[in-house]
């Protein structure tokens, strides 16, 4: 079963999220995504169903190894397009949004190759995923 774009964005948020909160809930995702309590929790059912995630007895949200995988492939992709996007003037505002939209759809090899180019061109010291 394929991943769809709302849930590869759900899995990159509770990796943001993990990354900063001792503990990922249903209303940190909510609130950080900006969609209802209900829209969020039938995602991560959807998610834990797929064995991304896991939820435990009190609601905390863990990524499977599986989960966490996808997480950062596409958390991988969003920072490298960013980095792209600014590095051609983009504001970091549009950059982040546009990225976050390319991610989902650029294949592999597009991806891989944007990848290069961003490694051989960036200045010394920025960020390179």
């Amino acid at each position: 079963m394929t991943l769809q774009e709302s849930g590869e964005m759900y899995l990159e948020t509770i990796y943001r999220l993990s990354h900063s909160l001792p503990v990922v809930r249903s209303i940190d995702v909510s609130e950080y995504i900006g969609y209802s309590k209900p829209s969020v929790s039938r995602a991560i059912g959807i998610l834990k169903k797929q064995e991304y995630v896991t939820v435990d007895k009190l609601g905390a949200i863990t990524l499977t190894d599986k989960g966490r995988e996808r997480a950062q492939h596409i958390y991988e992709r969003h920072t490298c397009l960013t980095a792209l996007f600014r590095m051609l003037g983009v504001s970091e505002e549009t950059a982040a949004a546009d990225a976050c939209r390319v991610e989902h759809y650029i294949s592999d090899e597009t991806f891989q190759a944007l990848k290069r180019h961003l490694a051989q061109h960036a200045e010394p010291g920025a960020a390179r995923k």
